[in-house]
């Protein structure tokens, strides 16, 4: 189940960015917003269905990650929560863009400035979910599940490295994009997003193939809070 979820996190969420691609690219998006209201909408449901299949991968993993170290699979829960509750609020605020649009689009254009800034702002809304969920959250909630991973052998160790290696850069990436090093979308961003995203591909197709250690898993002890 866990692995399940990781994939429909990621496939859901590229195919969500692909259908919002009317409403948030090119300067016409007012009218293109409008023109593709059920792409857009579709587009939302995806990325409501990563934010369950977020929430997913944390509450399934809580039974095996808590054996080794409560207090940091609570925290995990916890900041994939926050996560999921941030990428909830981007999708408020496509649907609330593409609602603008129809309005812009019954009204005849009229009063074009006004539409632009309130176009604008919600544009942003969501680009800051999308900066501070996928990535600034994504880097705290995959170190934390990959700390125990390493330190409990519940997958082979090279799995979890790679896991704190793309934590570490893709945290990095949204602290330089929030001061604008680079953009968010951009060759940069795409390279230090990689190992995170192959984390999870290759701890997906492990865990569904493969699952946990066992004998790793029958070693833990019970309800130990505090390992550092």
């Amino acid at each position: 189940m866990v692995g399940i979820f990781f994939i429909l996190a990621a496939v859901t969420a590229i195919i969500g960015l692909k259908l919002y691609d009317p409403i948030l690219n090119g300067q016409d998006y007012l009218i293109k917003g409008s023109e593709h209201a059920n792409l857009v909408i579709i587009g939302a449901i995806m990325e409501l269905i990563l934010v369950a299949s977020a929430i997913g991968t944390s509450t399934t993993m809580f039974p095996f990650l808590r054996k080794y170290n409560e207090t940091i699979a609570l925290w995990h829960v916890f900041f994939r929560f926050l996560e999921a509750v941030i990428i909830t609020v981007g999708v408020i605020s496509v649907l609330s863009l593409l609602t603008l649009s129809k309005e812009f689009v019954a009204t005849g254009a009229t009063n074009i400035a006004a539409f632009q800034a309130s176009g604008t702002l919600l544009k942003a809304v969501h680009d800051w979910t999308f900066l501070l969920g996928p990535n600034f959250m994504l880097g705290i909630n995959t170190m934390m599940y990959s700390y125990i991973f390493y330190k409990s052998k519940l997958v082979p160790r090279f799995i979890p490295i790679i896991g704190m290696t793309g934590a570490i850069l893709v945290f990095v990436a949204a602290i330089l994009e929030m001061f604008g090093v680079f953009p968010q979308i951009s060759v940069w961003g795409g390279i230090m997003s990689l190992p995170v995203a192959a984390n999870e591909m290759i701890l997906a197709v492990w865990l569904i193939v493969r699952g946990f250690n066992e004998s790793a898993l029958a070693s833990l002890p019970i309800k130990r809070r505090a390992v550092y």
